[in-house]
């Protein structure tokens, strides 16, 4: 069989062209890997690609994220082939539903309504999910990261006017966590333990909200620092023919002060929102 053009000209022909060798690959004679897959098998890498995705946009890796992209997007073909094998539905009804979704959400800009600014865009967007029947928070997927979902629930949550007035209001809350926090762990009762780390790490995540930020990203950023420093403590023993396990923890918060000193910069070393090493914490009643 003739091999498809690898160099369309256009992003219509080059959207045939990936719909094509989707539909070769799942062909009688494609290829086995590629023919066993189902909709269910195929879950962990469509969640793999989207994390790829993020991971080319934080390196700001533009090469990456081309080729990424181009992974993610396959994933929606292959996807919408098997779903077309079964007789539901094929790519063009998935591209018709998007098409008809976003045509109907933007009437400022489809139709003959006005909006002032990007605020009352998502109170709109709000507003015809509900009018199709759907939940304020029905739109978030069980299946999103927990800091992601405490994100996502709580913005949505905050365009219906479910929020605290200010970032105090948030700050008392975590202060009020916190001290219910403290409380389970006197009594030392599991669930309840459970249950106020949960409370304190959501109030956390709207912390970050109205300050404009991420959660997931800022721990990820934060878990990296971690990762980066710890390896350097890990090196720095290798070359003495030493191991982390045994090092006594003063030799362990030197390490890490060496490399968090190492990884600054002058302006950057006078704020550092990373954990304490393990000595420091252990003092303050922590955990190493």
């Amino acid at each position: 069989m003739k091999s498809p053009d690898t160099d369309p000209s256009g992003p219509g022909d080059a959207f045939e062209a990936l719909v094509e060798v989707m539909r070769r690959l799942r062909a009688p004679d494609g290829c086995p890997w590629d023919r066993e897959q189902t909709l269910d098998t195929l879950r962990t890498y469509v969640i793999e690609e989207a994390y790829e995705v993020v991971q080319a946009i934080e390196d700001k890796d533009m090469d990456a994220l081309r080729e990424e992209l181009g992974d993610l997007l396959m994933q929606v073909v292959f996807q919408a082939g098997l779903t077309e094998d079964q007789g539901r539905f094929d790519i063009a009804d998935v591209c018709r539903a998007s098409v008809k979704k976003l045509v109907a959400r933007h009437p400022h800009v489809f139709g003959d309504h006005k909006a002032k600014d990007a605020q009352e865009v998502l109170a709109r967007w709000e507003g015809y999910k509900r009018a199709e029947g759907k939940g304020v928070l029905d739109g978030v997927p069980r299946r999103l990261p927990a800091l992601l979902m405490a994100l996502r629930v709580s913005e949505k949550a905050s365009r219906v006017g479910f929020d605290w007035p200010d970032l105090s209001g948030v700050l008392a809350k975590l202060d009020e966590e916190v001290g219910e926090l403290k409380e389970a762990l006197a009594s030392g009762d599991a669930d309840a333990i459970e249950e106020e780390v949960g409370d304190v790490l959501f109030v956390a995540a709207n912390v970050a909200r109205l300050k404009g930020l991420d959660p997931e990203a800022a721990l990820r950023r934060m878990i990296e620092r971690f990762r980066a420093r710890f390896s350097a403590i890990e090196a720095a023993l290798s070359r003495e023919g030493r191991e982390v396990s045994g090092t006594p923890l003063p030799t362990l918060d030197a390490l890490w002060e060496e490399a968090k000193a190492a990884s600054r910069g002058d302006e950057s070393r006078r704020r550092d929102p990373s954990p304490d090493p393990p000595s420091r914490r252990r003092q303050h009643g922590g955990t190493p």
